[in-house]
């Protein structure tokens, strides 16, 4: 299910995957195509991240992403050019979407924080906005 971000339209939403819970806890699942809107073409994830340090501070041109927190918590700064907002992540069912051309901050790490995120692409250094002048210009 898509939530979207009100002024973000359907570039910036939250995808709340499916549960299944029983006494031996719970399990979650995501399919490409499916649950995610795109296929995925890689994974990462960040941890053992100091609790003060900052990370993303960049956008893409053509690659979207899928972010959660596995574990812990921590905040997206996310922003088009022309909207803004904060967006905490704290619940490894519910995982930010990101078009491409969306700038991205990610700070105030929790303790133990793991975040995951899903890539619709491979890596491609070409494809980062690593300035945020030469971003706001081409939006």
């Amino acid at each position: 299910m898509l939530q979207n971000i009100a002024q973000f339209g359907s570039d910036v939403c939250m995808i709340d995957l499916p549960v299944i819970s029983d006494p031996r806890g719970d399990l979650t699942f995501m399919e490409g195509n499916n649950h995610i809107p795109f296929d995925i073409k890689r994974v990462y994830y960040l941890y053992n991240v100091p609790v003060d340090s900052e990370r993303g501070g960049h956008a893409h041109r053509e690659l979207e992403q899928v972010v959660f927190a596995l574990s812990g918590s921590f905040r997206m700064r996310v922003d088009d050019g022309r909207n803004k907002a904060d967006v905490w992540l704290n619940n490894p069912r519910k995982g930010l979407y990101l078009r491409n051309m969306i700038w991205r901050e990610i700070d105030t790490f929790s303790q133990g924080a793991v975040c995951m995120v899903l890539a619709s692409h491979p890596y491609d250094e070409a494809d980062y906005y690593r300035e945020y002048e030469e971003f706001i210009r081409d939006v």
